[in-house]
């Protein structure tokens, strides 16, 4: 996991309708964010924390992208999209508003 993740385990987990006292899935929660991170913020063209450093928030658009693709990975465990969409709805555009577009 990022030392500075963009979203906690326990706030996907309220994301995804768990409780606190559910801890079975929190190893995978926190796998599917570190990975929805990395690749959001590879989308992107910057490292959330680099952006947005310590005591700077995180936009709540790049957070909701990490989340919902973080769902998106734990509820669709196989290679399963629909055509032409290999991101859930939002998550493309929200990326796409934030992109650093200098080269």
């Amino acid at each position: 996991m990022p030392t500075d993740p963009a979203v906690t385990v326990t706030e996907m987990k309220g994301h995804l309708g768990f409780t606190d006292d559910q801890t079975e899935d929190d190893a995978l929660i926190e796998q599917k964010l570190d990975s929805a991170q990395s690749l959001i913020e590879n989308m992107l063209g910057f490292r959330l924390r680099e952006r947005f450093p310590e005591g700077t928030e995180i936009p709540t658009d790049l957070r909701e992208a990490v989340m919902q693709l973080a769902a998106w990975w734990f509820e669709n465990r196989e290679a399963v999209t629909e055509r032409g969409k290999p991101l859930p709805f939002g998550v493309s555009e929200i990326i796409d508003a934030n992109r650093d577009w200098s080269f």
